[in-house]
């Protein structure tokens, strides 16, 4: 009779709190199931998104807590002991805790997703500022790792063995053509393999025939030099035999596209297939230039000189869940959109991999090229932080007396050592690359993707792909990702419930001014360091303009008059003058007026570039300063004084931290267009003569056209440098307004909404609130302490 009197109480008290929750629908539920569950499609919260933890509560919350456990049944629970070693290898095995984040993460997804159902339909700035940060709080951020090395270095086949899928890229016998750039993505969508092909344009390729024709010469008689070679196979590949016989004109007519509509009306080509092995065979004749497989032996035409870029999608990889992968050509590409879209993916490089043979890695000219020549690219004109030299096929070894698997695994790490010493020795040579990449991001690897697969001589470990994969890991580490929602979740919500709550009201005056004194405080000292380095940039520039004008007419005639035959020389300048003051040849570096024209501007600013926006860490005179930028929120939360106004405070405190976020992300963007303005003036300044030079014909045209390009520069050289050094002053003085007008209107605004405007209709989330506050507190234990654990 007792235990029937106590369940009587107990039900009362449930009945209660579910009516005050606004959850009395499940009063029923309750009473035929005591701790049964609530179907999927009821409204109201889900079973899925209570959080199982009561540690830290109160009596009462604790109780209430309880009643959730009884009536959820949350799938959530936690375990101690958890060291980081176990959590590292959780991660490479499978990453259960990234799967729970991955939950977390859903369930407060749906949260949200109800509280915007809940929100008024009104137009007042309360709701609209409510809304639009609730759909504003997911966010994809990609990395990009671009792949670097010349054909038969092994990069296909260290991809596919880096995120375990072996037949995706193509590798052996197939010739990669050097024009096609090749990303790779997870596909979230569905489970199949997909590729999208996006062609160039066809007014890129009526310029890139001119460019292919102008390289062939007006006869057959000439020196066959390897452009002139490029340019008959390039032709051959796509038209056959036919283009012997057409002008450029009869080359653009519909018959040669009728395999690839998509290429006339502009549209991406999407291909999708079961297998990983099944779309290779079916993209190879849009990405390489020959092969010798079956597949391929019925190819007729191939179209890789009409693509710009291929993007392979695998279902469901966790190694690519927020990393895009791109296979990048050496140093750019002729056609000017691929050039274009090259150097931008460049740009935006977290991490470089250049990819060698272990026996050729330290004096492969190549791969030192293709890093000199992108360096200013990925380092201060990017946000590369990590260079990687990764040396394939370290398992191929010469013969010796001793065979046994010791003695062969014994001389293979022993020479993957000594490949290591030689690379680093090498890169600490390249004194224009360390100018923009620190020798501390530079780290080198010896792989070998057929030993991971086969395990012959090595273990999985001494392959070092186990290495790259915890690398992309955590690049794709659900936490930041999981965090950072939830953390704006919980910023939104407590400014809700703090709108609807009238507490506080007495002290929202006192702390409103003491918060607004504290920005402009805070506003100065982030003031301060910018302008600064205003003054250092004007200094450095001024001096790199006296000496751009000293030295421009003897740099122009190092490239109007180089070590090389006039006719070949005659067909590369036609080339230079048609395409803006840059030419890319076959073999050998690049042609580039305007950047060597900017050259000694770029010197006089790259170590202050460098110092002011680095790659690594949030240091310098802009991120590190606006990083440090803060209103004092969590030190007030601390102090009883402020209970009141706790959820303003906790809502201002990340906001200040998503401003931040955007801030930092403006910096490393706007950047990059900083540091290439001084080209883009100086192209912008050259681009009348080079327009002048490529009408010129007949006899003479070589030194004709080198006059009117050296008349050009002579006469305006004393405006040109100081007119390139005006426009980036310009650029950082209006980097600096705007990060200061948006972090001053941003926190106003945020102060002003927290503690100035009553939400007058604005719905009650305490329940909701709590749940995430829970969440939070979740993620934010130490992993070595408590992790998070999803079990059904």
């Amino acid at each position: 009779m007792f235990g029937n009197l106590l369940f009587l109480i107990i039900d009362d008290f449930v009945y209660k709190k579910l009516t005050q929750w606004g959850l009395s629908e499940l009063i029923q539920t309750f009473k035929a199931f005591g701790c049964g569950r609530m179907d999927k499609g009821e409204k109201g919260i889900a079973e899925d998104d209570v959080p199982g933890s009561t540690h830290g509560l109160t009596g009462e919350e604790a109780a209430n807590s309880d009643i959730r456990k009884r009536l959820f049944q949350p799938k959530l629970s936690f375990a101690k002991g958890d060291t980081g070693q176990a959590k590292r290898k959780r991660e490479r095995d499978g990453s259960q805790r990234g799967t729970a984040e991955e939950v977390i993460l859903s369930k407060v997804k749906n949260i949200m997703s109800r509280v915007l159902d809940k929100l008024p339909n009104q137009d007042d700035k309360l709701n609209k500022f409510l809304k639009n940060s609730i759909n504003d709080l997911e966010t994809d951020k990609r990395e990009v790792v671009g792949v670097f090395g010349r054909t038969g270095a092994g990069k296909s086949s260290l991809i596919n063995a880096v995120i375990g899928v072996q037949d995706l890229l193509p590798s052996g016998d197939i010739s990669a053509c050097t024009s096609v750039m090749i990303k790779v993505e997870a596909n979230m969508r569905n489970p199949k393999y997909e590729a999208e092909i996006e062609f160039i344009t066809k007014e890129d390729w009526k310029e890139e025939l001119w460019t292919l024709f102008n390289f062939l010469g007006d006869n057959d008689d000439q020196e066959k030099d390897e452009d002139y070679l490029d340019s008959v196979e390039t032709l051959s590949m796509l038209y056959g035999e036919e283009w012997k016989k057409k002008s450029p004109e009869d080359l653009m007519e519909k018959k040669f596209f009728r395999e690839i509509p998509e290429f006339l009306s502009s549209k991406i080509k999407i291909l999708t297939s079961d297998t990983a092995k099944e779309l290779s065979a079916e993209l190879v004749k849009y990405t390489r230039s020959e092969s010798k497989e079956e597949d391929a032996q019925d190819v007729k035409r191939w179209y890789w000189p009409l693509v710009k870029c291929v993007t392979f999608r695998v279902p469901k990889n966790d190694f690519l869940q927020h990393v895009t992968l791109v296979d990048l050509p050496g140093n750019g590409d002729r056609n000017k959109s691929r050039d274009t879209m090259w150097k931008k993916l460049v740009g935006s490089c977290s991490t470089v991999w250049i990819v060698a043979e272990i026996n050729r890695a330290a004096s492969e000219k190549e791969s030192w090229e293709i890093l000199e020549e992108s360096c200013s690219l990925m380092g201060n004109g990017g946000e590369c932080r990590q260079i990687d030299f990764i040396c394939t096929k370290s398992d191929i070894i010469g013969r010796s007396g001793n065979q046994s698997e010791a003695g062969v695994r014994d001389r293979i790490l022993k020479r993957n050592k000594q490949a290591k010493r030689d690379v680093k020795a090498e890169f600490r040579k390249l004194k224009e690359v360390k100018k923009q990449l620190s020798e501390k991001c530079f780290e080198v690897f010896t792989v070998s993707s057929a030993e991971f697969l086969e395990k012959t001589h090595l273990d999985p470990v001494d392959t070092e792909i186990p290495e790259l994969q915890e690398f992309l890991q955590d690049l794709n580490e659900w936490h930041s990702e999981t965090l950072n929602y939830v953390s704006g979740a919980l910023g939104i919500l407590s400014l809700i419930q703090g709108a609807s709550s009238r507490e506080g009201d007495d002290i929202k005056t006192t702390v409103c001014k003491e918060l607004e004194e504290k920005r402009s405080h805070e506003l100065d000292k982030v003031r301060e360091p910018m302008e600064e380095t205003l003054k250092a940039f004007e200094k450095c520039l001024s001096e790199g303009v006296e000496k751009s004008k000293s030295l421009c007419e003897k740099v122009l005639k190092s490239v109007l008059y180089p070590t090389m035959k006039g006719g070949a020389f005659h067909r590369i300048l036609k080339c230079v003058v048609q395409n803006g003051g840059i030419c890319k040849t076959k073999k050998g570096k690049s042609i580039n007026i305007n950047m060597k024209l900017t050259s000694s501007l770029t010197d006089s600013i790259d170590e202050e570039f460098k110092k002011t926006f680095p790659n690594e860490g949030n240091s310098g005179p802009f991120n590190g300063v606006i990083n440090a930028f803060s209103l004092g929120t969590e030190k007030m939360m601390m102090n009883k004084e402020y209970e009141n106004v706790k959820l303003q405070l906790r809502f201002l405190k990340t906001e200040e931290e998503k401003i931040k976020t955007k801030l930092n992300k403006l910096i490393r963007e706007r950047k990059k267009t900083i540091y290439s303005s001084l080209t883009t003036t100086i192209e912008e300044t050259m681009k009348p003569c080079y327009d002048r030079a490529k009408e010129i014909k007949g006899e003479g045209t070589l030194r004709n056209m080198r006059d009117t390009i050296e008349i050009h520069m002579h006469g305006s050289k004393d405006v040109m440098f100081a007119q390139a050094k005006d426009a980036m002053m310009e650029q950082l003085r209006d980097l600096i307004l705007e990060i200061l007008e948006k972090l001053e209107s941003t926190i106003q605004e945020s102060i002003e909404l927290s503690l100035k405007t009553e939400g007058v209709s604005i719905p009650d989330v305490s329940v909701e609130l709590q749940m995430v506050k829970q969440y939070y507190n979740d993620l934010t234990k130490s992993p070595d302490d408590d992790a998070i654990i999803c079990s059904d």
